[in-house]
């Protein structure tokens, strides 16, 4: 029996064996966000370990997407009725990313084909937000490309192809513009290996986001304790209400 399984097991072991892997790394793997934060520069780069270390037959394409922590949107519709814009449909998503970048050495459409894009989350168009509710594949087809228009002018989507660039076959490296207003998290970096349409190999790193000084203490506040956190926003807010009337009766 055992025999029968060591014969059924080696040719799985063996193609693992051949295949190549990636060796990823982040230039920093922690992003603390200060009252002067203004956005940060991520440099993503690695290596691809091929086997006996011997040189890739053909060239291969990396993929690199960054993914912030997921959260739960809702999207409102404004049309505008007698002149005033007022809310209209709505449609709520149980989980989408609430930072999206991906960063690839070709056009992402020309290095897999759109049920590869679907597997791995791909592009801004192969996100899974998984909507709440019933509505028409038009309607829903309608709020997602405002969700992701709305997020890629915040910055907070992008897509940047032709920005990997891989030296001999062997070493890659991309730039990922992380914007002053990205949320705290944990996120991760995936690296993809894309050869002839299929992944050979692909990594995850970690990278944490978070406040830190002043803005990282009023945040745990507000997180851990929010009703002394409301009350003392209510308190403070009043004072500085009576105080500058105070001041504008005297002057």
């Amino acid at each position: 029996m055992r025999r029968l399984l060591a014969l059924f097991l080696a040719p799985l072991l063996m193609a693992q064996a051949d295949a190549p892997k990636l060796v990823p790394d982040a230039s920093q793997r922690e992003i603390e966000i200060a009252y002067s934060f203004t956005g940060a520069d991520l440099l993503l780069f690695g290596a691809i370990l091929y086997p006996d270390a011997r040189a890739a037959e053909r060239p291969a394409d990396i993929v690199v997407v960054v993914k912030g922590p997921s959260q739960s949107v809702l999207m409102r519709e404004k049309q505008k009725v007698a002149g005033i814009w007022v809310n209209a449909d709505s449609m709520r998503y149980r989980s989408a990313p609430s930072f999206y970048a991906i960063a690839s050495s070709r056009p992402v459409e020309r290095i897999v084909d759109a049920r590869t894009r679907a597997i791995y989350e791909l592009g801004l168009d192969s996100l899974q937000l998984s909507p709440i509710g019933s509505e028409p594949q038009t309607v829903q087809d309608r709020f997602v490309r405002g969700l992701v228009e709305m997020r890629r002018r915040s910055g907070l989507f992008v897509e940047a192809p032709g920005a990997v660039e891989i030296t001999g076959g062997v070493l890659y490296r991309a730039r990922i513009a992380i914007p002053a207003r990205v949320p705290v998290g944990r996120f991760t970096a995936e690296t993809f290996l894309i050869r002839d349409g299929r992944v050979l190999a692909a990594a995850v790193r970690d990278i944490e986001i978070r406040k830190s000084g002043f803005e990282r203490f009023v945040a745990a506040a507000a997180q851990n304790h929010a009703i002394v956190y409301g009350l003392i926003a209510v308190f403070v807010s009043v004072a500085f209400g009576w105080g500058a009337g105070a001041l504008g009766r005297r002057f």
